[in-house]
């Protein structure tokens, strides 16, 4: 008869399909009450009154009859229209939940009828499978109840879906009336199930008095008991023992857990549930002792736990470390060491969330269990690293032990029916054929069928009037016991761990688990325990189910967690940084001064500094320390550095929900982002003010952190060198990789708006002697000193910071305001283009010329406008100069010799190839391409070639034909000191020839052949300004001589017998003679 029942397979399928239901059951009820889940319709306001007719009519909800479209008029059709377009899937859902929860109540009282019919034995010590079923079973089941009653949308939603159904069908749902009943019958939900119960409490009894079992969780237990007496609370008044048994389990603690977040006070539940029933006042009295008494002592007791197991587990994990080969014997204890841990978290959790009124709050507030989250989960990763370890120890041990255990036990048997011969025959059979050769050819074990095979051996022996009755051979029932729990261990010890170590309750905990890793934290000491935290995430798809599909599985937890450690490590790193780059910003140059001061005085003794004035410390005296006692600051970072960088070294990476997560791309990640915002802070930028570090200040400082970062990777393995070039590589672009500004974009601006527009106005001189620009001696108000921002070792300071990439884009800024200059060029060549044609003619015939030039205007503007380019080419070739050969110089030799041996009749395409990257290496070259291309770009679909080309010949000769009028500004006077003129004239020289050069390139023509044209117009024109000595322009007619001569040393296009033989070379050399006679020489 009991072969026929299929108990076994009953039991453990409706075990797995009512955890199902009950997760649906959570689902839905947080679905309705949390206001980011819950359907937009059941948030209507214009289904209010409609919800509110269901909740009061329910069941009977006649939505055709004339008082609801009299009276309710709006209900039904607010239903029609909601309903199907924004609820029917929810609700249709939720309804077919519901018949679930129908057709698991109908399976589950069939199958109690079965057992009680059957009057199965149950003796958790002895059928142990079988009993911990039917238990989990029965809690299951009673849990859905309680839950379904908790779903305070259950009406409204079955009532909706129902309404729909009549309107669209005609007809009412089919299960809609049993539907209806159940709600109803179970609004009270222990008073149904006990009266449900009732026949089944004979059978109840027996198990409940027989829970004394180290080997389960205490949650479990606690929860069969509490629960199981309720639905059977006769005992509670005729049985001493179990009224103890009851007692204990309400000493445990407040609250018990349903379903993850779901608990019930189990002392109000009990004790609003006996207030009802007669004769149960004592029970009352005992239930309000317990309550005291938990209260009263259980925080302390339990902190007390915790307080032990972090020692005792982190002990146990030592030595299984030390000695692996112990985990094969030692197994059990490893799994009670994790259910114990277990149940004190969820504990802990549990009643964090909801702490009682007490005098000693802080016993349910625990800053060190991130030491037992770690230990823990160190634990798993020991048993999954050394599986094979306890795989040979127990296939020796279940061939060699277990097996022939088993078969003198059925050999001393009295009576074995066929079946169960057949069973324990394959018991046998299967661990004799094991061998230690299939752990080393990592064959993979299955012993399912086995285990399923004695379950139902346990159900078959469990009946009343079974020929073999396993409770009178507790030998066999404890060796197959034992032999169950070791084919665990041999294919299945992920679902061991599930079962004795499971932390996925912190995942809907989410305020309680937070709150645990913000003390965890702020404790130094408990800082290398965090991963603890992020880890446990991975425990969160353990309590999903394959009922509940839509459920949403979220990384934010885990990824908030590393976010935190990530940040924590980075603030610390950059604070370390920081500390670093202070030391060796004290040892720059520029702060020697006061040092050399003091020495000096300290050696002609002069008056040493009063007593209350306090002397400036040497760098290097916070090195000095008499007392390794005495911590500073920096140990103290450092010390926090090394316990945030161990928990990132424990793990390499995990996975959470399928998803691999690896927490050094979070330090990563963070470093990055604030690196880049740090380095961009240091340059210290005021728009406003148009202050900015220097450059060379600035790379001081950047190296600074690099070398401190770089000793970062002495705690962790992590790639340093790579994050800081990514860092650096993203300042040389305009944008970072978030979109902020970088420095590249900074010193652009700077350079731009502060230096060359100075530059523009000669408030600020070119100095071509001292390869820099320079402040004019003149009294004005200097926001910063030009040569500390531009002088050689600062553009190389700068060119380091912004590499070829970032001088492309500073090179792309100064050509765009370049264009913009010979744009306005071009208009004044225009409007003055009939007097130049005449001019470019007749150049060599001076009465006609003196005529000319007083027909032309805007001589000041071209120039000024030519200036302007000049002084912008030559902060450009400064920078270019600047860029040298550090970091490929095996580069530089290749790539000088392709532009010193380039054909002279390349193409110009493949010239102007080979001049980018020398130009891009900071190689000069005859002809700039950024300039090049940037006057190309200016060309316009209407301009024909022969226009620009005149335009260009025209602009050379109105140059030409202006320079005269150079003679007239004081400050065209050439400095012998400056080598070169205090108004920045003599970058006419650079404009002229890189200008000419690019344009003709541009149009396609011989360039040496035009800029000689513009030295015969230029000197036509001067040799007219020594005609007449006593003229104005011949106040500073030398300075303007010089050039000619300028012009033709920079160019590579022109020559000085070219420059003799349109121009005497005996008025350059007077002109030499007349400026550096005005040179004032002093004696330092």
């Amino acid at each position: 008869m009991a072969y026929q029942h299929k108990l076994a397979e009953k039991l453990t399928i409706l075990n797995d399909r009512g955890r199902g239901v009950l997760i649906r059951m959570n689902y839905i009820k947080k679905a309705c009450s949390d206001s980011k889940l819950r359907p937009s319709f059941l948030m209507d306001k214009a289904m209010e009154s409609a919800m509110k007719y269901i909740n009061k009519k329910f069941p009977s909800i006649d939505f055709r009859g004339s008082s609801v479209s009299s009276q309710h008029a709006s209900h039904g059709p607010a239903v029609h229209h909601l309903v199907p377009s924004n609820g029917t899937r929810f609700c249709c859902t939720s309804h077919t939940r519901f018949i679930a929860t129908i057709v698991c109540r109908d399976h589950v009282y069939e199958l109690l009828n079965t057992i009680d019919a059957c009057q199965c034995f149950f003796n958790i010590t002895v059928n142990f499978d079988f009993t911990k079923s039917f238990l989990d079973l029965i809690v299951t089941y009673a849990s859905v109840i309680i839950m379904l009653s908790r779903i305070d949308d259950k009406k409204v939603l079955v009532g909706m879906y129902n309404c729909a159904h009549e309107m669209s069908n005609g007809n009412s749902e089919p299960s809609y009336p049993r539907l209806g009943q159940m709600f109803l019958e179970y609004e009270q939900p222990l008073k149904k199930l006990t009266e449900e119960f009732g026949p089944h409490t004979k059978v109840n009894k027996k198990w409940l008095m027989r829970m004394a079992c180290e080997y389960l969780s205490m949650d479990v237990m606690e929860r069969w008991i509490i629960l199981g007496f309720l639905l059977c609370h006769s005992s509670l008044n005729t049985n001493a023992a179990s009224q103890e048994l009851w007692k204990m389990a309400l000493r445990s603690g407040l609250y018990l857990t349903l379903i993850r977040d779901e608990v019930i006070n189990i002392h109000k539940f009990s004790e609003d549930y006996f207030d009802g029933l007669k004769g149960y006042s004592k029970r009352v009295a005992d239930i309000k002792e317990c309550r005291e008494h938990v209260v009263t002592n259980c925080g302390a007791i339990h902190r007390e736990k915790r307080h032990f197991l972090r020692n005792a587990v982190k002990e146990l994990y030592k030595i299984l470390e030390d000695e692996p080969g112990l985990l094969g014997p030692k197994a059990l204890f490893v799994f009670m060491a994790l259910s114990f841990s277990r149940d004190e978290i969820g504990w802990l959790v549990r009643h964090s969330e909801n702490v009682p009124k007490t005098k000693t709050p802080e016993d349910y507030v625990d800053s060190q269990i991130a030491e037992l989250l770690f230990y823990m989960q160190r634990l798993r990763t020991l048993l999954a690293k050394h599986n094979s370890v306890i795989q040979r120890y127990h296939v020796m041990y279940l061939a060699q032990f277990d097996s022939l255990v088993i078969n003198d036990t059925i050999q001393s048997m009295y009576v074995c029916p066929e079946e169960e011969s057949v069973l324990m025959s394959s018991f046998i059979s299967i661990l004799s054929a094991l061998s230690l050769k299939q752990v080393e050819n990592g064959e993979e074990f299955d012993f399912k069928a086995l285990r399923l095979d004695w379950l139902r051996l346990q159900a078959y022996t469990s009946v009343s009037k079974a020929a073999l009755a396993l409770k009178e051979y507790p030998d066999l029932a404890k060796i197959m016991n034992m032999t169950q729990f070791h084919t665990r261990l041999m294919d299945d010890i992920d679902g061991l761990l599930v079962e004795a170590a499971d932390i996925s309750i912190l995942c809907y905990y989410p305020r309680v688990f937070e709150k645990m890793f913000t003390q965890g934290s702020e404790d130094v000491a408990m800082q290398r325990y965090l991963m603890a935290f992020p880890m446990a995430c991975t425990h969160f798809n353990q309590s999903c189910h394959d009922m509940c599909p839509e459920e949403k599985r979220s990384l934010k937890l885990c990824v908030t967690f590393l976010e935190e450690i990530a940040r924590q490590t980075c603030t610390v790193v950059l604070e370390i940084c920081a500390e670093q780059c202070n030391l060796n910003d004290q040892l720059l140059a520029k702060h020697c001064a006061d040092t050399i001061s003091r020495a000096r005085n300290k050696k002609q003794k002069k008056q040493m500094p009063k007593k209350g004035e306090v002397q400036k410390e040497k760098p290097g005296t916070e090195s000095q320390r008499k007392d390794r006692a005495i911590v500073t600051n920096m140990d103290r970072m450092h010390l926090t550095l090394s316990e945030l960088c161990t928990a990132f070294s424990h793990y390499p990476d995990f996975t959470v929900f399928n998803h691999i997560v690896v927490p050094a791309e979070f330090l990563l990640s963070q470093l990055e982002t604030r690196l880049t915002k740090t380095i961009v802070r240091m340059a210290n930028y005021n728009q406003t003010t148009h202050e900015i570090s220097r450059p060379s200040d600035l790379l001081a400082g950047i190296r600074a952190y690099t070398a401190s970062l770089h000793s970062l990777s002495c705690y962790i393995n992590i790639d340093m060198t790579r994050l800081v070039k990514c860092v650096l590589l993203q300042q040389t672009q305009p944008l970072d990789s978030q979109g902020g500004q970088t420095i590249t974009t900074l010193y652009t601006n700077w350079y731009l708006e502060g230096l060359l527009r100075q530059a523009s106005n000669a408030v600020i001189i070119h100095c071509p002697t001292m390869h820099c620009f320079m402040n004019q001696t003149i009294e004005n108000e200097r926001t910063f000193h030009a040569e500390e921002f531009s002088d050689i070792v600062e553009m190389q300071a700068l060119a380091e910071l912004l590499g070829p990439y970032g001088l492309k884009f500073l090179s792309e800024n100064l050509m765009w305001h370049i264009t913009s200059q010979v744009a306005e060029l071009k208009k004044l060549v225009i409007e003055n283009m009939d007097t130049l044609v005449q001019m470019r003619a007749k150049f060599d015939k001076p009465e006609t010329m003196a005529n000319l030039q007083k027909k032309l205007t805007g001589c000041e503007n071209v120039l000024k406008r030519m200036t302007i380019i000049g002084v912008i080419l030559s902060f450009r070739a400064m920078v270019q100069d600047s860029l040298g050969d550090r970091h490929c110089p095996f580069l530089m030799g290749p790539i000088e010799c392709l532009r010193d041996f380039l054909p002279p009749d390349s193409d110009v395409k493949m010239t102007l190839s080979v001049y980018e990257l020398a130009s891009a290496s900071g190689l000069p070259c005859d002809i700039d391409p950024v300039l090049v291309s940037a006057i190309a770009s200016m060309r316009t679909d209407n301009s024909s070639s022969e226009e620009e080309y005149k335009l260009t010949c025209l602009l050379l000769v109105y140059i030409a034909v202006s320079l005269p009028v150079l003679s007239l500004d004081s400050n065209s006077f050439y400095s012998r000191e400056y080598g070169g003129h205090q108004n920045n004239i003599h970058c006419l020289t650079t404009a002229v020839n890189q200008l000419s050069a690019a344009m003709f390139t541009v149009q396609r023509k011989n360039i040496e052949q035009h800029l000689k044209e513009f030295l015969l117009v230029a000197s036509s024109t001067l040799l007219q300004l020594g005609q007449n000595s006593e003229r104005l322009e011949a106040k500073n007619r030398e300075s303007i001589y010089l050039l000619l001569h300028l012009i033709v040393e920079e160019s590579p296009f022109l020559s000085q017998d070219m420059l003799e033989s349109c121009f005497p070379y005996v008025l350059l050399r007077n002109s030499y003679r007349e400026v550096y006679k005005t040179f004032i020489h002093t004696l330092g």
